[in-house]
């Protein structure tokens, strides 16, 4: 099934399930002036097209993830799609891109400890055909972390460290 066009009301739902992905479609409805029917369809037509994915998000650093980090990556020419395939497949990668510049892949990983994260590199990731040369960069720490782009008009959900050196990890708030 294609995407099609999104309208405003679908613009609109998506932005909305950005800032509360549990908001009651009753209450969407009620918001646009539509029937709670209409929301019900247009959400599962989002979600069979792959425009929209409803998720919970986990803070990794309160749930025995301590480490977070970036990796960029060389390949060799033409492995790239590839390489890109096996890391996906990966459970510690949440965030798998090919990139123009100096690197071919960027990867974000998160890893219970050091020892995880050096096991993850060096007898997974090395391994990878076409993996050429890594770099990696651990986080230190997040200051902020959007899910709400593109749909304009309605405020957003948002991951957000105001004070770093508050808690140690990630604040979620409610969008503001």
């Amino acid at each position: 099934m294609t995407a099609g066009p999104l309208d405003d009301i679908d613009r609109r739902i998506i932005a909305i399930l950005q800032a509360d992905g549990r908001r009651a479609y009753s209450q969407i409805a009620e918001d646009l002036g539509i029937p709670a029917s209409s929301v019900r369809y247009r959400v599962q037509r989002l979600e069979d097209t792959g425009v929209l994915q409803i998720v919970g998000i986990a803070n990794p650093l309160t749930i025995g993830f301590d480490r977070l980090a970036m990796i960029g990556m060389r390949v060799r020419p033409g492995s790239a799609h590839e390489v890109c395939r096996a890391l996906r497949e990966l459970p510690e990668t949440s965030y798998v891109v090919m990139t123009a510049g100096q690197y071919d892949i960027m990867v974000e990983v998160i890893c219970r400890d050091t020892d995880h994260f050096t096991d993850l590199l060096n007898r997974r990731m090395h391994l990878i055909d076409g993996v050429v040369s890594t770099d990696s960069f651990f986080v230190l720490e997040v200051h902020k972390l959007a899910y709400g782009w593109g749909v304009g008009g309605v405020e957003t959900g948002l991951l957000d460290v105001p004070d770093a050196g508050s808690n140690g990890g990630m604040d979620q708030r409610a969008p503001r």
